[in-house]
C-alpha cells in the first residue's frame, strides 16, 4: 500500500437528485473512479485514499494502476485505454504529469484537463450531471501540442465504472424494417463489444445499450444506461477488472488514417449520455427522455402539440398527380388531420428511386405551375405543408452528377458503389453544401413549407473524399453544420430525421431535428416491439407512428383500424394510406381516433412514460402528464390469449395513496368509469375485457383530490 491508513483523500463530487459520482484527485495522474450510483447525499466522511485499500497483487507492476478517469495505454494499465494514438510509431504510451479541475458549476459541471509533457497532448474531460434528470453527460477533446502529427485510432467519449454485481446489457439489434430488437447477454470476464462502421448511425447497432443487476424489473432494481449522441459510426465495450467491477467505454469508431491531428490540432469526442437508476428500466427510461427534450430546439422555443400529419408515400409513392393529391388533402383535412407531407416523387425526372436525386426543382410534368398550386391548395384547407427531401444524396442519373462527376464519396481506382442506385454528396467539399443549401432555401422562401422530411437511404460505402482519405467524420459535422444553417435561415422549419426509416435516430442529430421516422415498417404488430426499443432512449412525442394500410405494405399482414390506430396513437400520430380506399366505416373510425389523439396527446408527451408486460403475453405503456394528474394507458394484445379469464391489468406506478377514475377511452360505453385507489390498482389491477389477438385497450385515469 502506498498511502497511510489516516491519510485523507482529495476528492471531487458531483451530485445529482438521485444519483452522486466521486473521483480521487492523485498527484501526476488522472483523477481515479471512486463512485458513480445512487445518491451519497448524507456521506459527509472523508475518504481515505484508494492506495491505502489496494494491496498489490501477486505478479502485477510495483506501481499500482487503478481505473482512472481517463486510462491510457503502454504504463502498466492492461484493460482497454481510453486513447490509442502515436506520433509515426512513436509516443504510442501517454500518461499525465498534471491535472487542472475547472469548475463550471461547483457540485455539477467540470473540466478535467490533463496534460501530458512527454507525448505532447492534452486531454479535457467534461462531466456534467443534470439535477433534473439525472443524467451524466461525458465528452473529451484530444489537443495535439507536439510538433509532429497525432494518429488517433480511439479517442473515448467517456469511461465509467460500473459495480461488481452488474449481470446483464441489453444492447438493440436490427435491419431496415426490424429495428430496435432488444438483445440480453450475460457480463462476464470475457468482456463485450458492439461496433457500427455503416457511416452513420444504422438500422442494426443502436448506440446505447442498459446494463441491469440480478432482479432488475421494469420498475424495479439498479439499472444503468448509456447512449453515444452522434449519427455516424460508432463502438462501445464492456470489460472487466480482477477486482470484479467493470468499465463501460462509448466512442466514435475511426477508420484508419481519417483523425490525423497537426500541430495544435484538435478531435472533439461526441457526448456520451448515461444515466443510473434504482427504478429498472422505466428509471433509466424516464432520465433519457428528459435529456433528450431539453437538446431539441423547437421554433419559438417551446414544443407545441404535434400535428396529425398524413405522409403520401405509401398511399402514392411516386405518383403525383395534382387532382388526387388534392383529392386526398380534402379527405385528410375532413377526418382532422394538421399537416400535409408530400413525399419522394415531386422533383425533376423523379418517377422512380432510379433516378434525379440532387435534382431539387419540381418536375414540370406532375407540377407545371411548380408546387405553389398544390401548396396553396393544402395550406387554404387549413393544413400546414410540409417536404420530403434527401439532400446528402444523387443518383448517377442526375443533372447534378453530370455536371460535377466529382461530388459524390469515392475512392480513386475502386467502383462507385451504389445503394438503391444512388451515391452520396462529398458534404466535406464546402461547394456541395452551398449547392444543397440553395436549392432547399430557394424552396422554403418560395413556399410556405414549415416541415422537411429529411431522409437518408443508403449507408456510406465507398466514403472516400477529396484525396482519397476517409470521410466519415467529416461528413456527419458537415450534414449536421448544413442542417444548423437552414435552420438559422428558416427558424420556424421542424425537420424529422428519416434514415430509410429508423436508420438515423440518436441525440447528436436531434440537436438539429425535431421527429424521428421509426421504422419503415408500420405494420402495427412489428410497430409495438420497435416503439418500445425506441421509448427506451427518446420520448413519444419524436417517435413518427403512422397508421398504414391493410394489408401492411411492408408485411403483407392485416389488422384492424381499431388496432392499427391504437398502436400508433402514443407517437407523434399519423397517417400514411390512400384516404379514398377506404369505405366509410373506417374513415369514420380513423376520424374518431384523430379526435381521440388531440384529446389525449397533451397527457401522452411531455411527461413520464411507464412500459410494462402485463400476464399471459399483454404488453402495456401509461403516459402520465407534467402535473401526473391524468394518465393514458395503453394495452396490447399481439398474439391469441391462453387463460381462459383475462388477468386484471396491474399498474405499479400509481400514487398509492390516490384515488383514480378509470375511464375507457377507446370506445363510448364507459363514461362514467370506475374509481379506485392507486394501491387497488397496483396491487390488484384493473380488470381487462377478454381481447382476442391484434386488440387494444385504452384507459383514461384522473387523478382525484381526497382521502382514498
Amino acid at each position: 500500500m502506498n498511502a497511510s491508513p489516516g491519510a485523507v483523500a482529495d476528492i471531487i463530487v458531483l451530485h445529482g437528485a438521485r444519483t452522486s459520482l466521486v473521483l480521487e484527485c492523485v498527484a501526476g495522474g488522472a483523477p481515479l473512479w471512486r463512485y458513480w450510483g445512487p445518491a451519497l447525499h448524507a456521506d459527509g466522511a472523508p475518504w481515505p485514499p484508494l492506495a491505502s485499500q489496494r494491496p498489490t497483487p501477486s505478479s502485477s507492476p510495483d506501481t499500482d494502476q487503478p481505473f482512472s478517469l481517463f486510462p491510457t495505454f503502454g504504463g502498466g494499465w492492461f484493460n482497454q485505454s481510453a486513447l490509442l494514438a502515436h506520433r509515426d510509431g512513436r509516443d504510442f504510451h501517454q500518461a499525465f504529469q498534471r491535472c487542472e479541475i475547472d469548475w463550471r458549476e461547483p457540485g455539477r459541471a467540470a473540466v478535467v484537463r490533463l496534460f501530458d509533457d512527454v507525448a505532447a497532448l492534452t486531454i479535457e474531460v467534461s462531466l456534467a450531471m443534470s439535477a433534473e434528470d439525472d443524467t451524466l453527460t461525458i465528452s473529451t477533446v484530444l489537443t495535439n501540442t507536439g510538433d509532429g502529427v497525432l494518429e488517433v485510432q480511439w479517442l473515448a467519449a467517456g469511461v465509467l465504472p460500473l459495480p461488481e454485481r452488474s449481470a446483464n446489457v441489453r444492447s438493440f439489434v436490427g435491419r431496415h424494417m426490424d429495428e430496435f430488437r432488444p438483445v440480453e447477454d450475460a457480463l462476464s470476464r470475457s468482456g463485450w463489444r458492439r461496433e457500427n462502421r455503416r457511416g452513420l448511425t444504422s438500422h442494426g447497432c443502436f448506440p446505447g445499450a442498459v446494463v441491469t443487476t440480478p432482479g432488475t424489473t421494469h420498475d424495479t432494481g439498479l439499472t444503468y444506461g448509456v447512449h453515444l449522441a452522434w449519427s455516424g459510426n460508432h463502438a462501445q465495450l464492456i470489460d472487466s477488472f480482477d477486482d470484479g467491477r467493470f468499465q463501460w467505454q462509448m466512442g466514435e469508431w475511426l477508420a484508419p488514417g481519417e483523425v490525423r491531428l497537426g500541430p495544435g490540432e484538435r478531435l472533439a469526442s461526441p457526448e456520451m449520455i448515461a444515466v443510473c437508476s434504482a427504478g429498472g428500466l422505466n428509471g433509466v427510461a424516464q432520465g433519457f427522455h428528459v435529456a433528450a427534450r431539453r437538446r431539441i430546439a423547437w421554433p419559438g422555443g417551446t414544443m407545441r402539440p404535434r400535428p396529425a400529419s398524413l405522409n403520401t408515400w405509401e398511399g402514392f409513392y411516386f405518383r403525383h398527380d395534382q387532382a388526387e393529391l388534392r383529392q386526398l388533402a380534402s379527405l385528410a383535412a375532413g377526418i382532422g388531420m394538421e399537416r400535409f407531407v408530400l413525399d419522394d416523387g415531386w422533383f425533376r425526372g423523379r418517377n422512380n428511386d432510379t433516378t434525379s436525386l440532387g435534382d431539387w426543382t419540381p418536375d414540370p410534368a406532375k407540377y407545371p405551375e411548380g408546387l405553389g398550386d398544390l401548396i396553396d391548395y393544402v395550406t387554404g384547407l387549413g393544413l400546414e405543408f410540409g417536404l420530403w427531401v434527401e439532400p446528402e444524396m444523387v443518383n448517377p442519373d442526375s443533372d447534378l452528377l453530370r455536371a460535377h462527376p466529382d461530388w459524390a464519396l469515392e475512392l480513386a481506382g475502386r467502383p462507385r458503389l451504389t445503394a438503391r442506385n444512388q451515391l452520396v454528396l462529398d458534404l466535406t467539399r464546402p461547394e456541395v453544401v452551398d449547392y444543397l443549401f440553395g436549392a432547399i432555401d430557394t424552396l422554403l422562401r418560395g413556399h410556405p413549407i414549415g416541415y422537411l422530411k429529411w431522409d437518408h437511404n443508403r449507408d456510406l460505402a465507398t466514403a472516400g473524399g477529396a484525396g482519397g482519405r476517409a470521410a466519415y467524420h467529416n461528413q456527419i459535422l458537415a450534414a449536421y453544420g448544413l442542417m444548423a444553417r437552414l435552420r438559422a435561415a428558416h427558424p420556424e422549419v421542424e425537420i424529422e430525421a428519416c434514415a430509410g426509416g429508423g436508420g438515423r435516430i440518436d441525440m447528436g442529430v436531434l440537436r438539429h431535428t425535431h421527429r424521428f421516422w421509426t421504422s419503415d415498417n408500420i405494420d402495427a404488430v412489428s410497430r409495438l416491439g420497435i416503439q418500445r426499443g425506441f421509448l427506451q432512449f427518446f420520448p413519444p412525442e419524436i417517435m413518427g407512428a403512422h397508421v398504414g394500410a391493410d394489408p401492411a405494405h411492408t408485411t403483407g399482414r392485416g389488422q384492424s383500424m381499431a388496432f392499427r390506430a391504437a398502436v400508433a396513437l402514443p407517437g407523434h400520430f399519423g397517417v400514411e394510406l390512400d384516404l379514398r380506399k377506404l369505405d366509410t366505416a373506417d374513415l369514420a373510425r380513423l376520424a374518431d381516433k384523430v379526435r381521440l389523439y388531440k384529446d389525449l396527446r397533451g397527457i401522452l408527451h411531455g411527461g413520464r412514460v411507464w412500459l410494462g408486460d402485463g400476464e399471459d403475453g399483454m404488453v402495456w405503456q401509461a403516459h402520465a402528464d407534467a402535473a401526473e394528474t391524468e394518465l393514458v394507458v395503453l394495452a396490447y394484445r399481439a398474439d391469441p390469449a391462453s387463460f381462459g379469464h383475462a388477468a386484471p391489468l396491474r399498474l405499479p406506478m400509481l400514487a398509492a395513496e390516490a384515488r383514480y377514475r378509470v375511464r375507457r377511452v377507446d370506445r363510448d360505453a364507459d363514461a362514467e368509469g370506475q374509481i379506485a385507489s392507486g394501491a387497488r390498482l397496483g396491487a390488484i389491477g384493473w380488470p381487462m375485457p377478454p381481447l382476442r389477438a391484434e386488440r387494444a385497450v385504452i384507459l383514461r385515469l384522473t387523478r382525484l383530490d381526497g382521502p382514498t
